[in-house]
């Protein structure tokens, strides 16, 4: 199949693993441990039905979305997504351009191949800039005012990696950071010439070995280096008094990526934030943890009218994202979905991941008889009876149908 046949982002994504050796697949694909949180976040979608309306003149309808005085052609983004560069030739740059073209936002990973500096410039649009933050301050300092003096609008601090999840496939695989050759993954390689050729030996004509180009304006961060490890050191001291000092360094909008709870996300309103994201870094962390649409609601409902409310992990249709929307995010992010388009086409693979997701919100908005995404809320919904838990015993008011459902957001 051709990522131009693709009819969803399923096909985008079978392209992509027939044409990825197993190492980049499964770094892209899989999460931790059993894979339980992994599962979840694709799941709890399917247990959230629509309720819709008809007689309603759908005609003008738009996906439309207005964030911080900002208009975007759809009610969506491309999240963060690190060493995308194993997906296809300048992925980041590609990434950028794609979001520029359909008029939506992207964030930039630390863990990028090529240098924030240069995606800003041929990329072009709404950028954001995704910081992995240790405590080391004079390292955070350096990226920051690149991030500013590049031009990047927001910046979104991550705050679930702490340590290392736990991604067995990775040890089986023999695909770590500082990274090492090894015969099985040269070997795969070589099944898999597309990739070798487009990708791997592409990149390595072009700038030499892949480097995390914004880890250190200084060090460079090769993926074969022991810097990488030193990177990641001193996580685990971070607190909200790390952020205080980000708010004080940072003049843009700054977010807080990872958090689960009412209590963070009020602690992240209280600190300054502008922004969150619902997010359980696609389970990819805590295996266990509770997916990002089970635990939406009640953060919109504690803190939707102090900061705004973005969601990723686990979005693979337009039907997602509207659910996401009506139960009270104000924009939804994508990474894999983008990504699987990456591996399938190249830059021209990415606009049809995003393209068939806006179509596929415009349809769903169409048949609920909804004509923008401001109007969406509760009353759309209906939740399985045997969906239980946080999300439908705390959620606040019931339906028809004795399921709960969260309270509607003001506009």
């Amino acid at each position: 199949m051709n990522y131009r046949e693709a009819c969803n982002i399923e096909d985008l994504r079978l392209i992509a693993r027939s044409r990825l050796p197993r190492v980049a697949y499964d770094f892209l694909a899989r999460g931790t441990e059993d894979e339980v949180t992994l599962r979840a976040n694709r799941s709890d979608f399917e247990h959230i039905r629509f309720v819709p309306r008809t007689m309603v003149d759908v005609s003008k309808r738009s996906t439309r979305t207005t964030l911080w005085g900002k208009t975007f052609n759809a009610p969506f983004g491309i999240a963060p997504t690190g060493a995308s560069g194993l997906y296809c030739f300048d992925a980041d740059v590609a990434l950028g351009r794609a979001a520029d073209a359909a008029g939506v936002p992207y964030v930039l990973s630390t863990a990028s191949f090529v240098p924030m500096e240069r995606v800003a410039r041929e990329a072009g649009g709404t950028k954001w800039f995704q910081l992995y933050m240790s405590k080391d301050h004079e390292l955070a300092e350096r990226l920051v005012n690149r991030a500013r003096d590049a031009g990047f609008e927001a910046l979104v601090i991550t705050t679930d990696v702490v340590v290392g999840g736990n991604r067995e496939y990775n040890q089986r695989n023999h695909f770590e950071v500082p990274f090492r050759l090894h015969l099985g993954n040269m070997v795969d390689g070589l099944f898999h010439p597309r990739w070798l050729t487009g990708v791997f030996l592409r990149t390595l004509l072009s700038s030499g070995i892949p480097r995390f180009q914004n880890l250190d304006v200084n060090t460079g961060g090769r993926i074969t280096s022991p810097t990488l490890t030193e990177f990641r050191t001193r996580r685990t001291e971070l607190n909200w008094s790390d952020f205080a000092w980000l708010r004080r360094l940072w003049p843009g909008k700054l977010l807080i990526k990872g958090i689960m709870t009412v209590e963070d996300a009020r602690l992240a309103a209280e600190h300054g934030a502008d922004g969150i994201f619902v997010s359980n870094h696609g389970g990819r962390q805590l295996d266990g943890a509770p997916s990002p649409i089970e635990v939406l609601p009640n953060i919109a409902a504690g803190v939707g009218d102090r900061l705004a409310i973005m969601l990723d992990s686990g979005v693979r249709r337009g039907s997602d994202i509207v659910k996401a929307l009506a139960l009270g995010a104000d924009m939804v992010f994508v990474g894999r979905a983008t990504l699987f388009g990456a591996a399938a086409g190249g830059e021209p693979g990415i606009r049809r991941a995003l393209e068939l997701l806006r179509s596929e919100v415009e349809r769903v908005m169409a048949l609920l008889g909804c004509n923008s995404t401001r109007e969406l809320g509760p009353q759309y919904l209906r939740f399985d009876s045997a969906w239980q838990g946080g999300r439908s015993q705390d959620a606040g008011m019931r339906d028809e149908g004795g399921a709960t459902r969260p309270e509607a957001r003001s506009a």
